[in-house]
Order: C-alpha cells, then sequence, then structure tokens
C-alpha cells in the first residue's frame, strides 16, 4: 500500500501516546525536508530494523516539536519511495528489503562492509510483491466452499481440486498433457526429487551445471550421478549415457546459465528415454517467466509416458507456501504415492483449496504477467547500467528467469566476485553451480550469477549502481 500513512488515532484523554524515536534535526530549514532525511538515515545505518513500527506521527511531532502535516508528509514521502509500509491497523513500518549500509565510526579504520548489504542471489521472488489480497479472498472463498473431508487425514496425491485446477493451468499455460489422475501435490520441487530419487534406480544423468542443493538431495539418496556437458544451446542430449535410467534437465531455460533446449535436442532426450525405458524429470522451475519470444512449452507435451514435470510456487508466487506438483507417467503414479506415505506430511490442504482458487479465479495468471512485465523491467535496468559502466561484462541467459549469468574473462571469477562481495553483495560465483561430477575444469566457466527479483525496486536500483562500480573498476 503506498500513499498517506493510517490516521493517527486521538485518545479521549488528550495524551500524547506513542513510542519513543531519538532524531537530530537541525534548528533550521525545512522540517518534512529534514525529518524525511533523518528518518532515511536511520533506516540506512541500521538503527530502524525491517519491521521497526514508527510513532503515530502526532506523538512525533508532538516530541519533536514540529507540526503533524509535516510528520505526515514526510512518512508519506517515505512509504512512496519503498522505505517505509503503511497498513491500517498495523501503521507504518520499516519496509523490509531496505538496504542497509553501517554508519562509519568518527575516528580509526573504516569498518569491513557487510557481506550481505545487498542481496542478489538467484531464486528469490519479491517478497513485497506477494497478492495479499487476491489470497486471501481465494483462501476465504475456498473454506467456504470446502467440504468436510478437507479437514480430516490429508489425501497423499493432494486436493483433488488443485489437482483438476493444475492439470487445467498446465495443459492451458504450459502445453502439459495431463489429467487430475497423474498429477500429486508436493511440498515443492525438492520435496518431489527426494521422492523420485527413492522410487527410481540410482543411476542418474545431471547437467553439468544446476542448483548444488538438487545435487545434495540426490547425493543423500545414494544416487550415481553423470554429467552431462552444456553449450549453448543446454545440455547434450545426445550424450545421455546408456547406463543412467533418470536424466534430471532444465529445458524451458537452463539452470543457471540460460536459453532453452533446442528442439532437435528436447527430441533427442525423448527418443533417449524411449529406447532405455528411461524417464526424463522436467524441473520447469520458472517457465512462466519468459521476456524476449513466445513461451518455450513443457517437454512434457512430447512424451507424457516418458516425461515427469515438475513445478513449484517458490519463484511464481512465494516459496513460504511450500507448494509444487509432479505430472507424472501413469506407471510412476501408484510408486511416488506410495513414497509419500498414507498421509499427506508437508502441504497445507487449506493451501492448497487457496491456490486452487487462485488458478480457476484467474488470479494466478494475473499475478504472473503483473510480475512477469515488473522482472523484466528489472532485467532491462541491470543489462543496461551494466553495458554503460561496465561494457567488458557480458550479460547472459536473460530471455527468461529472476536472475542472470554475468560471462567473464578466463580467470577472473574469483577477483570479480571478491569485488562484489566487499563492496556490500551477496551473489554467487558461476564455479559453484558446476556439478562435482563434471569433467575437466578446463571446460568451465568463470562468471557471477545475479537475482535481480527478491530487492524491492529501490534496494534493487541500488544494487545495481554498487555492482556496476565494483565491477567498472576491475
Amino acid at each position: 500500500m503506498t500513499g498517506r500513512p493510517p490516521r493517527d488515532p486521538s485518545p479521549a484523554s488528550g495524551a500524547i501516546t506513542g513510542a519513543d524515536l531519538h532524531l537530530d534535526l537541525p534548528p533550521d530549514g525545512p522540517r518534512r525536508t529534514a525529518l524525511a532525511r533523518a528518518l532515511r538515515d536511520a533506516v540506512r545505518s541500521g538503527r530502524l530494523a525491517a519491521g521497526t513500527r514508527l510513532p503515530p506521527y502526532r506523538s512525533l511531532a508532538a516530541d519533536l516539536g514540529v507540526a503533524r502535516g509535516a510528520v505526515s508528509d514526510a512518512y508519506a514521502e517515505l512509504v512512496a519511495e519503498g522505505w517505509f509500509t503503511a497498513r491500517q491497523g498495523s501503521g507504518t513500518r520499516v519496509a523490509e528489503g531496505v538496504p542497509v549500509r553501517p554508519a562509519r565510526p568518527a575516528s580509526g579504520p573504516a569498518p569491513a562492509p557487510r557481506a550481505h548489504a545487498y542481496d542478489l542471489t538467484q531464486g528469490k521472488p519479491d517478497p513485497a510483491s506477494f497478492p495479499r489480497g487476491a489470497w486471501s479472498a481465494s483462501a476465504r472463498r475456498a473454506l467456504a466452499a470446502a467440504p468436510d473431508d478437507a479437514f480430516g487425514p490429508g489425501d497423499p496425491r493432494g486436493r483433488p481440486e488443485l489437482r483438476r485446477a493444475l492439470a487445467e493451468y498446465l495443459a492451458r499455460a504450459r502445453g502439459v498433457r495431463t489429467d487430475a489422475e497423474h498429477v500429486v501435490v508436493c511440498a515443492g520441487f525438492a520435496n518431489g526429487l527426494r521422492l523420485l530419487a527413492g522410487v527410481r534406480p540410482r543411476d542418474w544423468a545431471v547437467e553439468e551445471y544446476g542448483l548444488p542443493f538438487h545435487h545434495g538431495i540426490l547425493a543423500a539418496a545414494g544416487v550415481r550421478p553423470h554429467a552431462v556437458p552444456l553449450d549453448g544451446d543446454g545440455a547434450r542430449t545426445d550424450a545421455l549415457p546408456d547406463r543412467a535410467r533418470t536424466v534430471l534437465l532444465t529445458p524451458a531455460h537452463q539452470f543457471p546459465t540460460g536459453g532453452p533446449l533446442l528442439p532437435a535436442r528436447r527430441t533427442a532426450a525423448v527418443e533417449w528415454a524411449r529406447s532405455t525405458g528411461g524417464v526424463v524429470l522436467e524441473d520447469d522451475y520458472d517457465g512462466e517467466f519468459r521476456y524476449d519470444r513466445k513461451p518455450v512449452g513443457a517437454l512434457q507435451g512430447l512424451a507424457p509416458e516418458q516425461v515427469v514435470h515438475a513445478g513449484s510456487l517458490s519463484k511464481s508466487l512465494s516459496p513460504a507456501l511450500r507448494l509444487g506438483w509432479l505430472v507424472l507417467p501413469g506407471a510412476l503414479v501408484g510408486q511416488v504415492v506410495a513414497a509419500k506415505g498414507l498421509r499427506e506430511s508437508w502441504t497445507s490442504a487449506v493451501d492448497q483449496l487457496a491456490f486452487a482458487d487462485f488458478l480457476d479465479s484467474g488470479g494466478y495468471d494475473r499475478h504472473v504477467r503483473r510480475m512477469r512485465h515488473r522482472y523484466r523491467d528489472r532485467r532491462d535496468h541491470l543489462a543496461a547500467t551494466l553495458a554503460r559502466r561496465a561494457p567488458h561484462v557480458r550479460v547472459t541467459g536473460i530471455a527468461a528467469g529472476l536472475h542472470a549469468v554475468l560471462a567473464l574473462p578466463p580467470g577472473t571469477e574469483s577477483a570479480a566476485l571478491a569485488a562484489a562481495r566487499g563492496a556490500g553483495l551477496l551473489l554467487d560465483g558461476l564455479s559453484e553451480y558446476r556439478h562435482p561430477a563434471a569433467g575437466p575444469l578446463g571446460n568451465a566457466r568463470d562468471g557471477l550469477v545475479v537475482g535481480y527479483a527478491g530487492l524491492g525496486d529501490r534496494g534493487f536500483a541500488e544494487a545495481v549502481e554498487v555492482l556496476a562500480g565494483a565491477l567498472g573498476r576491475m
């Protein structure tokens, strides 16, 4: 919510109430401007932490000896800029995700920069953009219409309302060929990966670059990984080993290097599965967020009995919901359901019902379209700023998703990472995503993986300037 903060309550006694807030204001000059500057400085320094509730403006005005209108206008200005949030009944608070810069002491050496002043790690959607109103409306409607059995022991397949809504949505938006009987709800992609690792043979093929967390899940399950090399067109599916029985791919947008899998390579993956009796696990982690061309359809649409289509809400809506899904070949449905157990252990039936309504009402489509525009603008800003201030850095993998890879000259990743982290940026080097089973280091690439979704608009703009400055000096 933006605009003027909620109206101050007026105590019947006439007493001025509210928490104390120490601010140093200059003796002269416009009060509103000075107050807004002092409040920004208090947030930047970390003295006012995210979530801190500000005093009512009537109370602060009395404490500072300034007009109530000056305080009200200063609050409204900082709400509009994204420093504060204002909600009726909750007052005015310091916003989440605002960048913090510790104050430098008056004398002595400057403190070491905070490694997490700006969080540019990948995989995080903008938490401030969660559609609270629309989700709340869906939850209310879903609860009112829910049958009594929704509040009993959970079906390990997931609520039928959600499985039906997912089958319809995935067919329409992602080109998936399925029905509700082949959809199993899970607690995000990681939960689905654990389930499949438990029911599939232990020889898996994985892309040369991928998420270390997923590599760890497979290792914990006793999987024997075989790394598949990558090039500019995605995984070399012509190099899939015959001894593998499952291959984990990110065909719509290779993670993290970017780029879709070529049609010929998609066909090769399907033919490999048919000829070996194997299965392709398709991680469709950000398939909705494509910016420069028509969305790339799901690989599952080519071969529903050879491909498991996996998705979640972690990138498109929020990882806090712990909601994902597996669209399974018929032969795997019973095995995965049995692996889950007799009851749903992780995913709330209430959240499942709310998401089903969110899909049916069009709320999810509207949210995705809105965020697609916002993230594309941020991507464009990142690319334009680096082109202007650090032209030796090539921005790649940005046709889709929530992150970019900054391709660097060979041998420079460590220095670039040190420069960025020294400037207060939290981000990863591309080498951290290379699978331990991959080939010789001579095939490795140098780069930085930069997420552009997780910070608020103001914080992101500042972070990009800091990043461009750090890389531009190299």
